[in-house]
Order: C-alpha cells, then structure tokens, then sequence
C-alpha cells in the first residue's frame, strides 16, 4: 500500500490485511480464551526520537535493533520487546507485524473505561510521527480506511489513544493527531469515540 491511494484494506481469515507489507514480528502472544478484538488504539513512534524514514521501527519490533547505533536505544530500548500490529509510514505506506487474531505488545499497563490489559481486546496502530510533529495527510489517508476495514471484520466499538487508556505515562498519539477528522474520513459514529465524545459512549462490551 502505498501513500494517498483510496483502496480499501481487506482482513484475510488469519488477521492478516492482503493490502499490508507484513513483516511477521516474534512479539506476539494468544489473545486469552480466544478474545476478539473491539478497541483500536492509536500510537505514534520515531527512531530515533523526531527522526522519520529509517529502519529503527522495524528493527524494534523484529528484535534486531543495534542498541549500540544510537545514545537512546541504549538507554531506553535494550532487551525491549515490544510490537504493534500497524505501523503507518509518513508517505501513508502500511505495514503489519503481527496478525490482529494474536495479541500484540503496544500498550502496557492500561485501563479502558475499568478494563485492564488493554493488548488482550485491541489493535494498535502507529503512525510514524512524534508528539511535536503534525501527522501527513497520506497517514489519515490509510488510516481511516484501515479502520474501517478492522471495525467491519472484527466488530471493533471504540478508538482511543494511548495516553486515553495510560494517562500519566503515554502521551501519544500526542496533541498534533485529528481525532475528528480520522472520525469524519471513517465515517463512525460518536460513540466510537468516547474520549472525544465522552457523553455518546457505548456500553463496554467485554
């Protein structure tokens, strides 16, 4: 997938979306009793920190980041096992690390509306970008059709950030992300949002 076209991603029997480079990431688990995923949580990264285009993101999830290459992957990332299922390049390219029917390692300790654990019931997604930094249009140009495509197959309810659902300790997606332009280009209803729209939220459906 490449930047800025209007294709629609399609999610195969296995989690995987056809339209994805998938480069399949060992940070990943079973999600328990065979849950399904119903939250989309919204990151943001950049390796080095405010550095866009190079290998550091991949590298991090495929568990070969050279800690010794940069001062903060040393002090920060070694021996760091982590993923996200998404991430979305500057230029809106996709990329998948790990199926959405597994449980990726993208959001920690975390609480959505009284449900803990959030990686066990979500998809996370990241935009390449920092907290300073204004996101690309062609990354809301893939992202909101990706979630159209996960909240069709998966029956997703809601979206959040990361600093939604660990307040004190994300930030991320950080003030520069749309939330109601994502909210206007997926064409959901408020209560997909309920940080942005805190008095349409839906019941939690466990």
């Amino acid at each position: 997938m490449t930047a800025g076209t209007a294709a629609r991603f399609t999610v195969d029997a296995n989690g995987w979306v056809n339209e994805a480079h998938q480069l399949a990431s060992p940070n990943f688990e079973a999600r328990p009793n065979g849950a399904r995923p119903t939250l989309i949580v919204v990151h943001n990264i950049s390796l080095p920190p405010n550095e866009f285009g190079g290998t550091g993101i991949t590298d991090l999830f495929l568990n070969r980041l050279d800690c010794d290459a940069h001062p903060y992957y040393d002090a920060h990332l070694r021996d760091v096992r982590v993923s996200a299922h998404f991430v979305i390049r500057r230029d809106g390219a996709l990329e998948q690390y790990v199926s959405c029917d597994e449980r990726a390692w993208h959001a920690g300790a975390s609480n959505f509306f009284g449900r803990e654990r959030c990686n066990d019931f979500s998809i996370g997604i990241e935009l390449e970008g920092s907290d300073t930094t204004p996101f690309e249009a062609s990354q809301y140009e893939t992202l909101a059709p990706l979630v159209q495509a996960l909240a069709a197959h998966y029956a997703i309810n809601a979206l959040a950030g990361h600093a939604d659902i660990a307040p004190g300790r994300k930030t991320d997606p950080g003030p520069h992300f749309d939330w109601p332009r994502l909210q206007r280009d997926a064409a959901l209803a408020d209560p997909y949002f309920p940080y942005l729209h805190p008095s349409s939220r839906a019941p939690i459906t466990p």
